[in-house]
């Protein structure tokens, strides 16, 4: 887990290579991709990041902003033969993804998957589907890197979002992941008996998520996120009766809009004021791309630390493989 910490970085310009030839050019209305976890949330990073300049009107007409994700059975009902319908699995036999694909074929619907391999990858083969081939061998959700940047590249590609490849291998070059490992050690060790609570300012909130399920899958810990504005109008109130050991870890971008750094404080202080331990963490890099990055970077340290802490494999999903197994038998 550690080595693959370190090599993150790497992830990028294969997975941009991985798409390279995978190009539509037909216009889109729209365009969905159906995921879970880890193969889910690349989706949510790159409107995340697309948002910091401007946001993708793919048409005009339905003000559908950005690209849509789709983390059910079925297709949403607005799919039509002018949506691009992505399948994003990274073992390729997540049965969600699989059930929307079958969908997306049997309707006819312009397809295109991300995967390692599995039975996503034999399906394409057999429909005549495309496929970006990622290197298989890791956990979804340390494959960000792949996954993200083989969704960009079949966007950019298609001509659907600019080409900004030369700005995510940019930001490969800056990352370091070796820098802040002690920081992510440190914060484990406070960590240690307490569930994490992780908030974001509106704009990150994808960060809150993504941290969330690296405390569930590699520390093997129940964490909860939410994010400002919102948490200030409802769940702070949940504090005046904390019924456990808390540590709130709130992520801070000191370029978000002023009022928002306020509250942000002030929620800080109100915290404290409770006896609830809370830490601000800012956040490191120029671009939305290096801060998106280092804070995911900074997520991995913490819950694989964590796990140390707590003496458990931050690799094995003992009771998601157990429960895949129960599904698949009751089908």
């Amino acid at each position: 887990m550690r080595k693959i910490i370190l090599d993150f970085p790497k992830q990028f310009a294969i997975g941009l290579k991985a798409a390279k030839n995978i190009k539509f050019k037909q216009r889109f209305e729209n365009v969905v991709v159906s995921g879970m976890g880890g193969s889910a949330w690349p989706t949510d990073i790159l409107n995340c990041w697309l948002d910091s300049k401007n946001p993708i009107i793919i048409n005009p007409h339905t003000k559908i902003f950005g690209v849509g994700v789709n983390r059910t059975y079925k297709l949403p009902k607005w799919v039509s033969k002018k949506t691009l319908c992505i399948f994003s699995s990274y073992s390729g036999n997540t049965e969600e993804c699989l059930s929307s694909y079958k969908e997306a074929i049997q309707k006819k619907i312009p397809s295109v998957a991300i995967t390692s391999g599995g039975e996503l990858k034999k399906l394409c083969q057999k429909n005549s589907i495309p496929v970006a081939l990622v290197p298989s061998g890791l956990q979804p959700r340390m494959a960000t890197g792949y996954m993200f940047s083989a969704l960009y590249s079949v966007l950019a590609n298609s001509k659907i979002i600019k080409n900004r490849s030369k700005e995510i291998l940019q930001t490969a070059k800056k990352l370091k992941p070796d820098e802040p490992e002690q920081k992510g050690k440190q914060i484990a060790k406070k960590l240690k008996g307490k569930i994490p609570i992780i908030y974001t300012p509106d704009k990150f909130k994808i960060l809150g998520y993504v941290w969330k399920i690296k405390f569930n899958e590699n520390s093997k810990v129940p964490a909860f996120c939410n994010y400002f504005s919102e948490l200030n109008h409802n769940e702070m109130n949940g504090w005046e009766n904390p019924l456990g050991k808390f540590f709130v870890l709130i992520l801070r971008d000191l370029n978000n809009h002023p009022r928002m750094l306020k509250q942000i404080e002030l929620t800080s202080q109100l915290l404290k004021s409770k006896k609830i331990e809370t830490e601000i963490l800012d956040t490191s890099g120029k671009t939305a791309l290096e801060k998106i990055f280092t804070f995911i970077i900074l997520g991995d340290w913490i819950s694989y630390y964590l796990a140390q802490e707590y003496k458990v494999s931050p690799i094995e999903l003992k009771l998601v493989e157990n429960f895949k197994k129960q599904l698949k038998s009751a089908a």
